[in-house]
């Protein structure tokens, strides 16, 4: 099993920065506009950019989390028994301008069950997509609003985002190869 971090703390870091900013340039003003993470990472992410909202322009965005596992198409294939976590949103959904953070878009079928989960508690005027990492391969119809940075991957590549807040580390790694004993 090979690993090749592509991305480490500083990478991060300069990345969500980046897309504050460019979130700001297209939403000017906090009104009715909040932020969704999928849990896990997608909170961690969804908190970091309202900090960096807050540290460049003062404005406090409030972050929801959402547990998609419910909503899933594949729930039957995954688990006997999934582990449902806690979906918090602090916030009305209907007519807000949501932006829904995740960490890495592959297939769109994770942010098909989050749309699902937005739409049973509310009609939100608009919701617009965030992922740190875009690596292909959709089986949906689903396009990010705002990418960190576009992976170019293989079916037997995985990436993994790691977290300080969630891992102990800022880093996002490819594996090529064995995956957990077995090819994926």
């Amino acid at each position: 099993m090979e690993q090749i971090i592509i991305m480490d703390g500083p990478d991060i870091d300069r990345t969500l920065k980046r897309m504050a900013h460019e979130i700001w340039e297209r939403n000017r003003g906090g009104d009715n506009f909040y932020l969704i993470g999928i849990r896990r990472r997608g909170v961690t992410i969804a908190n970091r950019i309202a900090r960096k909202l807050q540290e460049f322009e003062g404005v406090t965005i409030p972050v929801g989390a959402l547990d998609i596992n419910l909503y899933r198409d594949d729930l039957s294939e995954i688990a006997s028994q999934p582990v449902i976590k806690k979906t918090e949103i602090p916030f009305p959904v209907t007519g807000a301008k949501i932006l829904l953070c995740d960490d890495v878009l592959f297939t769109g079928r994770t942010i098909r069950a989050a749309l699902a989960g937005i739409i049973d508690m509310g009609r939100p005027q608009v919701i617009r997509l965030l992922a740190l990492i875009d690596r292909g391969h959709r089986e949906l119809p689903i396009q990010p609003n705002y990418v960190g940075t576009v992976v170019s991957t293989s079916r037997d590549e995985s990436v993994e985002v790691m977290l300080a807040e969630d891992d102990g580390i800022d880093q996002v790694i490819i594996t090529r190869g064995e995956i957990n004993g077995a090819e994926s």
